[in-house]
């Protein structure tokens, strides 16, 4: 006692207390702290508990699969994979679902960006063997937000090559098919434009929600973005040539007077080696934040339908040279 005595008449050095300050803390609380510093004036104490999250903020059910203790997603959850996804991705947590989204597609409701890695298949790559595609689709953090498996026959994949007809099955982290992209077989010729590509998105399966539709021109690729009904949306307009080196390619999101940009679909320059000797892509999807959670679904089957178009291989055959 004798020694805190001490330590309290004689202030630290660089201080300006006045003769005979008292300190307002009890000696015995410094224990074991001799050169504890004085709190400054004004501090108020520790705060109390986290108070919670602020009014507004949207917290997840407690039945919640992702959901910790309080419902909260786990964001470093484990990788699923029913859909025989690579292991060790962490999946984007399921927000609450809007009203009058299909469900499913609520992941889209908060993005602007979508990822889209085609996997490397080996067997392709040692024998020229064409396989099913297979994608992750992820966030712009790199979570994984769906899983997409192209579902057709080997004489088909082997047959048609990339002008082949296929059904690409969109899986969520729970390994269930929240889309369905059907491309019918249709002339991979600008000369014929009664025949033109398109595709259909079915969400949930057997639902159409939209439908892409190229439109004839004879320099450019353009596609129309239709809605459940048939009724034109938006656009996407293609360089003249689709090929480069070394740089990314952007079909450009337009309105329908074609005036305005409002997103992209950007292949992705992989480098030399990959875009060598493989046909596996990586894409880049931009759109507004507040479009349509149907034509973002949409998006995501024009950007499928111009990978297989101009950007995918049957056995030597370069299908990226921009020969229609």
């Amino acid at each position: 006692m004798e020694k805190h005595g001490k330590q309290t008449e004689a202030p630290h050095q660089g201080t300006h207390l006045p003769a005979g300050y008292v300190p307002p803390y009890p000696p015995a609380a410094f224990q074991g702290h001799a050169a504890y510093p004085i709190p400054q004036a004004g501090y108020q104490g520790p705060q109390g508990p986290y108070p919670g999250p602020q009014p507004g903020y949207p917290v997840p059910p407690g039945s919640y699969a992702g959901g910790g203790p309080s419902g909260f997603p786990v964001q470093n959850q484990p990788a699923y994979n029913h859909a025989g996804g690579p292991e060790g991705t962490p999946w984007m947590p399921a927000p609450p679902p809007p009203l009058n989204c299909p469900p499913g597609l609520e992941y889209l409701t908060q993005i602007d960006q979508i990822l889209v890695h085609q996997q490397i298949e080996l067997l392709e790559v040692l024998t020229g063997f064409e396989t099913n595609n297979k994608y992750e689709i992820k966030n712009s953090l790199g979570q994984r937000v769906y899983f997409a498996v192209e579902d057709t026959d080997c004489c088909t994949r082997n047959c048609c090559g990339a002008s082949r007809p296929f059904t690409l099955r969109i899986l969520d982290n729970l390994g269930r098919e929240v889309m369905t992209l059907e491309r019918p077989l249709r002339c991979s010729s600008c000369c014929f434009p009664c025949c033109l590509q398109e595709i259909e998105i079915q969400a949930p399966p057997g639902v159409p929600v939209g439908y892409v539709t190229q439109t004839w021109h004879p320099c450019l690729p353009k596609f129309t973005l239709q809605n459940e009904k048939k009724e034109s949306v938006l656009k996407v307009v293609g360089p003249c040539i689709v090929c480069s080196c070394c740089s990314d390619i952007d079909f450009e999101l337009k309105s329908l007077d074609e005036e305005s940009v409002v997103g992209k679909i950007s292949k992705q320059w992989s480098g030399f080696v990959r875009e060598a000797f493989t046909d596996s892509d990586n894409f880049g999807i931009q759109f507004p934040l507040d479009l349509d959670v149907k034509m973002k679904a949409v998006m995501l089957g024009a950007c499928f339908l111009i990978d297989f178009m101009f950007f995918e291989r049957s056995g030597n055959e370069e299908q990226r040279s921009g020969v229609w």
